[in-house]
């Protein structure tokens, strides 16, 4: 029977795949009717993955999908994250705009795989550092001992600016 589930915002739950090209892996066609920014995949209740496995989650475009099949070749889908045990939904950005999920652009389609936990996480990793890096490179949060530095050098300041002299002699 279904494995997972999947919610796109404001729409009924989807349970049964599109089609399923292996025995751990699942396709799901999103409908078009309606515009979603956000799906939600969970594992269904009473349902458990395989020892030591999680869920990947992979997202493209229904376009892709079917010029790969036609062609023999492989989606390019993109890895929005996992679920497994411990962690048995997760909700994704899929676009902002209607536009991604209209019916001329043919729609999205999500991809399950059940694959080994370690690769998995491994691929959350380097998700959490790609959206981390920019973030991080911008803002170079400066270390506890500077910011303490800072916060003493500014206090004293504050506190030396009542003190009636200024630089050496005083005013």
């Amino acid at each position: 029977g279904p494995i997972f589930g999947i919610v796109p915002a404001g729409l009924p739950l989807i349970t049964e795949p599109t089609s399923t090209p292996s025995q751990t892996s699942c396709l799901y066609a999103l409908p078009t009717s309606k515009s979603y920014s956000h799906i939600v995949v969970f594992l269904l209740p009473n349902v458990a993955l395989p020892a030591n496995t999680a869920a990947a989650i992979y997202l493209a475009t229904a376009s892709e999908v079917a010029a790969a099949a036609q062609s023999g070749g492989t989606p390019n889908f993109r890895f929005l994250g996992g679920i497994g045990p411990g962690k048995e939904s997760a909700m994704f950005k899929v676009g902002g705009s209607s536009a991604s999920s209209s019916p001329e652009a043919g729609g999205l389609v999500i991809g399950v795989s059940v694959e080994p936990a370690d690769a998995v996480g491994q691929r959350l990793q380097e998700l959490a550092a790609g959206k981390t890096t920019g973030a991080v490179a911008s803002a170079a949060q400066p270390s506890t001992a500077i910011l303490a530095q800072r916060i003493i050098q500014n206090a004293f300041n504050f506190l030396a600016s009542f003190s009636g002299t200024a630089g050496p002699g005083g005013v």
